[in-house]
């Protein structure tokens, strides 16, 4: 996959939408010191190549969903296709093809307990192509992909010019009338205000309403959704690590502190610290590991997957959808 050149303005406008995804265009470019058609043209050429995505998301912690981080094993012939099905799932996310092809990693969002059972007791035991299936339900967040340190270039002083309020109420769960808004808003978190009352037939004040209520209760979030691969970053490396209770959330901030790591949480099982790690090649993988990750105390175990093929982020699948598993 070739990689992109960034300038200056690209990094800044990469940076920039990871802290607010739906900014206007004119306040970014305020904010980065170019005009708004240059912030617009900028966007739509990365956009274009495959390089961002800014997505419109439900926040599982403020809606009151319990997130679990999934592992698979297939047969060598299923791999690509479990993932592509898991994909398909609306309450399914992070989906990546790892190792020779016969491990997936993703995440469910379970707004219930009945649609938690339903996958994980029911329909994945039940696929003859899945041959293990190891679920750790998460427990404290460290770091996330919209934190992604990578992609940091702004000044303080820019970074509170575009940090959106802190949410100002309780979780609210979304509405069944919310959902052709979420929809639209997943494949495209900055459609348009006039694209989403057609979807959604409501007006577009009505829609504004909605969306800001939506986003001060921390229900709705934004992420810019990145390729890794395409900034130059070709080694994405899934991490499972083993470290003692006591050095557990020590271990975690330590982890989430490096500009490498783009996920890290605390979860239930065995290996109870979860990461998503980005380097430039094996080699720095090498380095980083031996390096950084070695000397984090506490650490019992680490076990290590890379990435073969994204089939998912954070909104729609990034291929034709395939039937459910």
């Amino acid at each position: 996959m070739e990689t992109v050149t960034l300038d200056d303005v690209d990094r800044g406008l990469l940076h920039a939408l990871q802290l607010d995804g739906r900014a206007p265009m004119r306040a970014l470019g305020r904010v980065l010191g170019v005009s708004e058609n240059t912030v617009a043209r900028r966007y739509q050429r990365l956009r274009t190549a495959g390089v961002l995505k800014v997505t419109g998301a439900v926040s599982g912690g403020e809606a009151g969903y319990t997130t679990w981080t999934l592992r698979l094993r297939t047969t060598p012939d299923a791999g690509a296709a479990v993932a592509d099905a898991l994909a398909d799932r609306p309450d399914v996310s992070w989906v990546h093809l790892l190792s020779g092809g016969t491990e997936i990693s993703c995440t469910v969002h379970a707004p219930d307990t009945a649609g938690r059972d339903d996958l994980l007791l029911r329909k994945l035991p039940r696929a003859h192509r899945v041959t293990a299936v190891s679920a750790h339900e998460l427990l404290h967040t460290f770091a996330l992909p919209d934190s992604w340190g990578g992609l940091h270039c702004l000044s303080p002083g820019q970074v509170e010019q575009l940090r959106p309020p802190e949410p100002d109420g309780p979780g609210l769960p979304p509405e069944s009338g919310d959902q052709p808004l979420l929809d639209a808003l997943a494949h495209d978190g900055r459609t348009s205000y006039a694209a989403l009352a057609r979807a959604t037939g409501w007006s577009d004040s009505a829609v504004r309403r909605r969306m800001d209520l939506l986003r001060r209760h921390g229900t709705l979030t934004y992420h810019l959704d990145v390729s890794p691969a395409r900034l130059g970053f070709r080694s994405e490396t899934r991490l499972w690590l083993a470290v003692a209770p006591a050095h557990l959330a020590e271990a975690g901030e330590a982890l989430a502190s490096h500009p490498e790591t783009s996920f890290a949480v605390a979860t239930t099982g065995t290996t109870n610290l979860t990461a998503m790690v980005n380097c430039r090649d094996g080699r720095d993988l090498y380095r980083y590991l031996t390096d950084r990750v070695a000397g984090i105390r506490g650490v019992h175990t680490v076990e290590s997957a890379p990435v073969i093929r994204t089939v998912k982020r954070a909104g729609t699948p990034l291929r034709r959808p395939a039937a459910r598993p």
